[in-house]
């Protein structure tokens, strides 16, 4: 099978001949990576089953360790390299969006993309659309001041969170025109216990602007993935409601992903479920892979399953447990 053959039958619910995997990186432990294995790209070696396509927005170093994006957004990344912290909100005071312009989409954007589809035809392709509604809400707006604008100012969340999916849409348009076989939302709705902004805010001002994006990708026969951190279980029937495919991270610091795969695995797929709080940055190198195994055995059972850290494999990850958890996927 290819990997891409791999993924789909996994989708659909049906066991493949083996789990597919697909593992991320943060900046630091790539760069030890590709010290370690003496090449730039390293996916290939690794037998990551994705494809992992996004717009060409460009990112500006205005200063060292700030970076600005193309949202107008300054990002400090003296210490975090991989997403940061906006530096200041550009939507502090809320007149400010009427005047505020998203970037424009131009479709010279995705001119890089058919050619990576063509160079990786066996690998699982999907476009990938980060911050995608409340993340992109708060980097503009701020967190505090949105999730007090959800509980005073509805007018003003709810004209926020449109124009923000009506952008997303122009993209949308624009993604499922290629040879792709999903599209993925990144959006953290959770933290460690629970909804950040509870279900009954997700309800009103999430859910119906999802569906609606969800649906211009599934009007192509297209899956549909989300990646949201933190524990969102209590929203997962809504998801499946509205024609979700695929859900990342699958966290085992917060929800019991045994259970859940149970409970919900012949409506859902899921991808993630390797510990990034506990087995990876603390276990031993026989521990990650007792831990990989058992994954396999108990999650990719009847297929619904694509194995992956809970996120990016973060750096204070020791090199030899990454290597442990290559190993063991490799050797399947």
């Amino acid at each position: 099978m290819t990997k891409r053959e791999r993924v789909v039958q996994a989708l659909k619910h049906q066991e493949p001949d083996i789990t597919p995997y697909h593992v991320e990186f943060t900046v630091p432990v790539r760069e030890k990576l590709v010290e370690y294995y003496h090449k730039e790209e390293i996916d290939a070696i690794i037998g990551n089953h994705f494809l992992k396509l996004k717009t060409g927005f460009e990112w500006k170093e205005i200063k060292p360790g700030f970076w600005q994006d193309s949202f107008g957004v300054i990002w400090d990344r003296q210490i975090d390299k991989d997403i940061g912290n906006p530096a200041e909100y550009l939507l502090s005071d809320k007149n400010q969006l009427d005047q505020y312009r998203f970037p424009e989409i131009k479709p010279e954007l995705f001119n890089h993309i058919p050619v990576l589809i063509e160079k990786n035809q066996e690998l699982f392709s999907f476009f990938s659309i980060g911050f995608s509604l409340f993340e992109r809400a708060w980097t503009l707006r701020g967190m505090e001041n949105l999730m007090v604008d959800m509980v005073t100012d509805s007018g003003f969340t709810e004209t926020l969170l449109d124009r923000i999916v009506e952008f997303n849409l122009k993209i949308i348009d624009q993604a499922v025109r290629l040879p792709i076989q999903m599209v993925h939302f990144g959006d953290d709705w959770g933290q460690q216990q629970g909804l950040l902004m509870g279900p009954k805010h997700w309800r009103k001002y999430i859910k119906p602007r999802i569906d609606r994006m969800y649906q211009r990708v599934k009007e192509k026969g297209l899956f549909v993935s989300i990646h949201s951190c933190g524990d969102i279980e209590e929203v997962l029937p809504d998801l499946i409601e509205l024609g979700l495919d695929l859900y990342n991270p699958f966290q085992p610091e917060v929800t019991d992903i045994v259970r859940i795969k149970k409970e919900y695995g012949n409506k859902l797929s899921f991808w993630g479920g390797l510990s990034i709080q506990k087995v990876l940055p603390f276990g031993t190198t026989e521990e990650v892979k007792k831990e990989v195994r058992r994954l396999i055995n108990d999650i990719g059972s009847g297929g619904g399953y694509v194995l992956a850290p809970a996120h990016a494999t973060p750096k204070d990850v020791p090199l030899a447990n990454v290597l442990a958890l290559i190993e063991t996927l490799q050797n399947q």
